[in-house]
């Protein structure tokens, strides 16, 4: 492993070059988000992290991975593989929507003003 820096964020620790699992770029565990070393430079991907952390918040130490790993479970066992119960885990659903949005790569409300295109 690189370097391995903890730095004090607002609202959480980012750890660069801790322990991530295989196939991830980061994790989150309670209020310490750990990304590989290089993947500190996307936006995308703290924002999807930070994301997390507010979910480890508002669920508590249990209830998040219980949610998590239980919607995990459920839809392996309606046989997804493994990427396709990642993708419909509804914490993930929320944080990449979340992500998305505060960085402006989302669909546009409805109610926005669109520039029309003379």
């Amino acid at each position: 492993m690189g370097s391995m820096r903890i730095e004090r964020r607002n609202g959480y620790r980012l750890w660069v070059g801790g322990p991530v699992p295989k196939g991830s770029d980061g994790i989150t565990l309670g209020s310490l988000v750990i990304v590989r070393e290089g993947c500190e430079r996307s936006s995308y991907l703290l924002r999807h992290e930070q994301v997390h952390v507010r979910q480890w918040r508002r669920h508590g130490p249990i209830g998040f991975p219980v949610r998590y790993l239980g919607s995990y479970l459920l839809w392996r066992a309606r046989r997804k593989d493994h990427r396709g119960a990642y993708l419909r885990i509804p914490l993930e659903v929320e944080a990449d929507w979340l992500a998305r949005r505060t960085l402006g790569t989302a669909v546009a409300p409805l109610d926005a003003e669109v520039p029309i295109a003379r």
